[in-house]
């Protein structure tokens, strides 16, 4: 498996950097967890296979405003530039992609469609029922998407978030989305080969809103014996921030601690079986 970060930055788009979106990849499956502004551009400038899934971990904007870019790139592929005639209708489309959301997402996302009609070619106007599938999710919840087992965890966060599990036969990723501290991040990662985990702020959240530090991501790393830990979902690129936030989780993690940036890949496998 392998994940490729195509944005790391909470909430806008801000020096060069997209909002949260991240490309798994496995021999036979290519998933996106989150779709934030600008993960468009960046999917764009990839040679990949189709998509075979997408899950969205909440529905902040941050998260999720992508999906219609997306999803039209996908439909505009498909259906030739009007002309004369009638409005043209859509002549290679592909199945429409899963997509995992949160209760209520299908009418947020259908809402956000609506806004900008294209008259000219309504079948762009279609995102949400011909490019992708959308299906609601609820904690708890356990789906496959061609040879991953995804599994969804009730999070901490100002608007219902769940954290995502994928395993598969040759390792396990845990992505948290936007959380605080809560007893179901062990859950999540319990054990798990790779946590990509939000360290979005410097000190703990005391407020409602709900935001690990980066402290936090290696508590929930050591206690949940995770394999490796990555940082991401960060409000500066400062390389000075950036490298405090590292040593912040390396105190409490042993495991290797790594930084988010746009466009780095991480292998995520089991580890070899120790012998005696």
């Amino acid at each position: 498996m392998l994940v490729k970060v195509l944005g790391c930055r909470a909430g806008m788009p801000a020096d060069g950097q997209a909002s949260s979106g991240y490309l798994v990849t496995t021999a036979s499956t290519s998933l996106l967890l989150d779709c934030g502004p600008g993960v468009a551009t960046a999917l764009s400038g990839i040679d990949r296979p189709r998509l075979n899934g997408v899950v969205i971990s909440h529905l902040h904007l941050d998260h999720c405003y992508d999906l219609l870019p997306v999803g039209k790139g996908l439909l505009a592929a498909g259906t030739p530039y009007p002309g004369d005639a009638n409005p043209p209708a859509a002549t290679t489309l592909a199945p429409p992609v899963p997509l995992y959301v949160p209760a209520g997402g299908r009418s947020v996302l259908g809402r956000l469609a609506a806004l900008f009609p294209v008259t000219t070619m309504p079948v762009l106007n279609r995102v949400f029922d011909l490019a992708f599938d959308v299906r609601e999710y609820q904690p708890h919840d356990v789906f496959q998407l061609g040879d991953c087992r995804i599994t969804m965890h009730q999070l901490r966060h100002a608007a219902p978030n769940c954290g995502t599990r994928v395993d598969t036969a040759g390792g396990s990723l845990a992505y948290t989305g936007d959380t605080g501290m809560t007893d179901t991040l062990l859950e999540l990662a319990d054990h798990v080969d790779l946590l990509l985990c939000e360290a979005t702020l410097a000190s703990a959240d005391k407020g409602p809103h709900g935001h690990l530090s980066a402290e936090q991501a290696g508590q929930v790393a050591a206690a949940a014996q995770a394999g490796q830990l990555v940082l991401t979902h960060f409000r500066s690129a400062d390389r000075t921030w950036l490298e405090a936030r590292r040593a912040d989780a390396e105190r409490i993690f042993d495991g290797p601690v790594h930084l988010a940036t746009p466009n780095r890949e991480f292998e995520v496998h089991v580890p070899p079986a120790i012998t005696q």
